[in-house]
């Protein structure tokens, strides 16, 4: 059938993004950690040494250009399946291709999942013995982590490999080339934007490729016409970037690394790190009532006795957030969030809490020794319960020395240790005396 399109015609109908894919290792930009010379899996793609893999990293890395760029330099045949558009029948029809090109042409197969991890176990164990027999090259595309989304038994056939965002200069690079390019790109409508424009929309993009020329190519329909040019003017970039394009995934691996960055800079008394990690979470519009939760859990974790009051502030800035709503909660929540960082801090508690718990579990159920137990009738103080107890305000300094407060087949155990930070300080030193009390009991 004849081509009813003219070549310009046909470029209309693809985006600009898809344009202006690369299609050699030299015209791929970024990932210079698995691609630069003598990486490894640069080698295999040069030598043509197929090998299964998933590649997990953010939108717009360049993780379906990548595979496709494997399976051309291997000469195999190019299966693509989505997994949020397919399912096993899907799969089963791609492998039928497989093994007709294998049988017909003795071709390989390149079988490439899009967002693997949105297949549930059945779907992923449906093509897992042609990977293993060899039918297919499985590559596998992934924002998520794949320790938490894919099988065992799949990622131990295929080699991760981590695609990281794209830096500002390579973003630079990516929009001007886009620009200048006759064939596949704007270059033959003769457009202009300033250079400080472009790193602007670099910037906008957030480390996303995709993203950078999807957002080029609507300035490009709105660039107004001046002395023969396209100019693409800051009102137009204004406009077209307002409202945000940050990439925040409210649900997935980004989310809980910006929790955790969040954690330990407070941890790492970074107040101005705390603050930037918070900010980032409300930007990307996460619910400021989880922030507060997860604040609460910092005070009891990583300050603990060593100031009580960021507890106290903690749950101050929760009920704001309850009754106030924003902005004035996300304030009282940036404050408590700043007097943590500040704050000394103390695990002791937390350390403490899980030996305790350790000890509960592994123990068992232990008797509570009898002058421990309470006494409510008759015949329970006729069983001696709570006979021998020393009631500690009757006792000097209201502290019962050498007094026993475990089972007896287990014994003292220590799990509170105080660091000397803080009010915990004072605590350490109080706890020594009381000691040294138990100490002349003993003798």
């Amino acid at each position: 059938m004849a081509d009813l399109f003219t070549k310009s015609e046909e470029k209309a109908f693809r985006p600009l993004a898809d344009r202006m894919r690369p299609t050699n290792l030299d015209s791929f930009f970024g990932q210079s950690h698995l691609l630069g010379k003598d990486k490894p899996l640069r080698q295999a793609i040069e030598s043509g040494k197929l090998h299964s893999m998933i590649f997990w990293g953010p939108p717009g890395t360049g993780k379906t250009t990548l595979a496709r760029m494997i399976t051309q330099c291997c000469n195999a045949q190019f299966l693509s399946v989505s997994a949020v558009l397919s399912g096993v029948k899907e799969i089963r029809g791609a492998i039928e291709q497989a093994k007709l090109a294998e049988q017909q042409f003795n071709k390989p197969s390149v079988l490439f999942v899009d967002e693997v991890h949105r297949f549930n176990k059945s779907q992923q164990d449906a093509f897992l013995p042609y990977v293993e027999d060899g039918t297919v090259t499985f590559i596998g595309a992934t924002t998520e982590n794949p320790s938490f989304e894919l099988n065992n038994a799949l990622l131990s056939r295929a080699r991760v490999y981590v695609l990281k965002s794209l830096k500002e200069d390579e973003l630079v690079e990516i929009i001007q080339r886009a620009m200048d390019d006759v064939e596949q790109g704007l270059g033959e409508r003769r457009f202009h934007m300033e250079q400080n424009l472009i790193t602007q929309l670099a910037q906008a993009a957030d480390g996303d490729a995709r993203t950078a020329l999807n957002l080029l190519e609507i300035m490009a329909d709105l660039a107004e016409e001046e002395n023969g040019q396209l100019l693409i003017t800051e009102d137009i970039l204004k406009e077209v970037i307002s409202g945000g394009v940050r990439r925040f995934d409210n649900k997935g691996e980004s989310f809980y690394d910006v929790i955790s960055a969040l954690h330990k800079s407070v941890r790492g008394s970074s107040p101005d790190g705390a603050l930037f990690w918070f900010a980032r979470m409300i930007d990307g519009g996460v619910d400021p009532l989880y922030i507060a939760r997860r604040v609460v859990r910092m005070a009891s974790e990583d300050i603990g006795n060593a100031d009580p009051r960021a507890l106290t502030l903690a749950l101050n800035a929760w009920d704001v957030q309850e009754r106030l709503g924003s902005p004035e909660g996300e304030l009282a929540i940036a404050q408590a969030v700043v007097y943590m960082a500040c704050a000394p801090k103390s695990n002791a508690v937390y350390k403490a809490y899980g030996k305790a718990m350790k000890d509960a579990r592994d123990l068992g159920s232990t008797e509570v020794p009898i002058h421990l137990r309470n006494a409510p009738t008759k015949l329970m103080k006729e069983l001696g319960y709570g006979k021998e107890y020393r009631y500690a305000h009757d006792e000097p300094e209201a502290y019962a020395a050498g007094e026993n407060y475990f089972p007896e087949e287990i014994g003292e155990r220590s799990y509170y240790n105080p660091v000397y930070r803080g009010l915990e300080i004072k605590i350490a030193e109080k706890l020594a005396y009381l000691k040294s009390l138990d100490k002349k009991v003993a003798k």
